[in-house]
């Protein structure tokens, strides 16, 4: 597994993360979440992403691969559902990195975002104060921030952060012109969320309701040359190999899904050529594409 530099934080990561919001599902039951993460980590994989948000995947985490802690970057999202504290609070934050922590059986958290709040709250300045101040009590190592468009540009600009999570892919790509270019140059670390877009080509109609249902109209005007790869490998080697980014999440709580993905990794950039037609189809056919929370 490449392993890449994560910005100047000094750390590395690996090229493929693991994005463990499928954990938290209540279909998947501890045992399975157990092999999961251990199978993760005897990959090679060496960022788990994670968020208050889902469901039993912190404590999950805690459970099954604490004892090898030392093998991996933990990240995590904060910013709500805090008991007695009202959303988006210094107090939400500090207390939500204080739950993290006991549900992760972890002294420290690499990476805690927030989890992608709007540019008023991070203007209001409490939220950036409460990650500050768990960084100086050396419960965080790096403070982040996890969102999209003019919010995530404020943040980039802010000087505050460390590094940075946002959706990377082949329907997302206004962020390759503004703002990665200022992460990369800046020195910042950053993870791409979605790499595979969702897998939109999953769906011959369009999925009403779905998660997936904004990229699948937008894949449906770019006319993408596959040259002979599939989906998925195409999309997954675009965002992984786009100058700024220091690794991808991609979620899934199916381990064979996993290793395919890796093995695309494997295969490095695709061509110039083809790099150069996508971004071009996305410029083409955008139309107010701005970035997905």
């Amino acid at each position: 597994m490449e392993k890449r530099k994560f910005g100047k934080t000094g750390i590395e990561v690996s090229v493929l993360g693991f994005g463990a919001m499928h954990l938290g599902n209540a279909k998947i039951d501890d045992a399975t979440a157990d092999k999961m993460l251990n199978e993760v980590l005897d990959l090679g994989i060496t960022l788990i992403d994670t968020a208050r948000a889902y469901g039993q995947s912190e404590r999950q985490i805690g459970q099954f691969i604490s004892h090898r802690r030392s093998e991996f970057i933990l990240s995590t999202k904060v910013g709500y559902d805090v008991q007695w504290q009202p959303d988006w609070t210094y107090e939400a934050i500090t207390g939500g990195i204080e739950q993290a922590l006991k549900l992760l059986k972890t002294d420290y958290i690499d990476i805690v975002h927030l989890h992608s709040c709007s540019l008023d709250i991070l203007e209001r300045g409490d939220v950036i104060r409460g990650l500050e101040d768990m960084k100086k009590a050396g419960k965080v190592r790096f403070i982040a921030y996890s969102g999209e468009n003019e919010a995530l540009k404020y943040a980039v600009f802010s000087g505050k952060f460390d590094s940075f999570q946002a959706s990377v892919n082949i329907c997302d790509q206004r962020i390759i012109d503004d703002p990665l270019p200022e992460i990369f140059n800046g020195g910042f670390g950053m993870i791409a969320k979605r790499p595979i877009a969702n897998a939109p080509w999953r769906w011959d109609s369009p999925p009403v309701g779905h998660y997936s249902a904004e990229y699948w109209h937008r894949l449906q005007k770019m006319n993408i040359d596959l040259h002979g790869m599939e989906w998925s490998e195409l999309a997954l080697r675009f965002t992984a190999y786009t100058q700024g980014v220091n690794t991808c999440i991609a979620g899934t709580s199916n381990i064979d899904h996993l290793k395919e993905n890796i093995k695309a990794l494997e295969k490095g950039p695709i061509e110039a050529e083809t790099i150069q037609q996508i971004r071009s189809e996305f410029r083409k056919n955008d139309d107010n594409w701005i970035g997905l929370i």
